[in-house]
């Protein structure tokens, strides 16, 4: 079994190897093209700017291999930024093609609230999922973020209010999205990622 965290530049990856360490999950940080396509788990982390993010996987010629990961079933996390670019695009600083992985479009919170959303907020989980075995009703997480993801009812697992319904949690098969810092959300996100790390092929 081969875990890699794929390493394009983007984002401090420091506290979430600490909370893979935690739950014992072992784990590779990684750009090497061979070293993703033989991975049997793949987390994209991310922070920053959507078109940027996309710019730096283009650039290590990673868009096509991640898409192929993703389509050979293999359980696969994008967490925070990571989790918008497996949407279809984002309408952050114009429009900006993603991964394509979910139908969805990243959009900007509105502005009847304070902007970023950050800090704690509660889970509320729409629908049984395997990712949330090990979590309580409104859990609280740790969120940071200006933008959101508008997609189907059907790939929400869990939201969090925040002016509107934030999904916090998305899953369609073996791709999967979380929004905030599980890494960074206490035992509330361990548990999060050691329902990951149980995820069979």
């Amino acid at each position: 079994m081969s875990t890699v965290i794929i390493d394009y530049g983007v984002g401090n990856i420091g506290s979430l190897t600490s909370a893979f360490d935690a739950i014992g999950m072992a784990y590779t940080f990684s750009g090497d093209k061979k070293v993703i396509a033989a991975a049997t788990k793949i987390v994209l982390p991310g922070v920053g700017a959507f078109a940027a993010a996309m710019a730096e996987l283009e650039k290590r010629d990673l868009v096509d291999l991640l898409k192929q990961k993703a389509a050979e079933g293999v359980p696969f996390i994008g967490i925070c930024l990571g989790m918008q670019l497996l949407f279809d695009e984002s309408v952050e600083n114009g429009y900006c093609a993603g991964l394509g992985l979910i139908k969805g479009t990243v959009k900007p919170i509105p502005a009847t609230v304070k902007i970023p959303h950050m800090g704690w907020n509660s889970l509320d989980v729409k629908k049984e999922d395997g990712i949330v075995t090990y979590n309580n009703p409104g859990d609280y997480v740790y969120y940071v973020h200006s933008y959101y993801v508008e997609t189907k009812p059907e790939n929400i697992v869990a939201t969090s209010l925040y002016g509107i319904e934030i999904p916090g949690i998305i899953r369609r098969d073996n791709i999967i999205g979380m929004q905030f810092h599980p890494e960074k959300s206490s035992e509330a996100g361990l548990n999060l990622l050691r329902a990951f790390k149980e995820l069979a092929i």
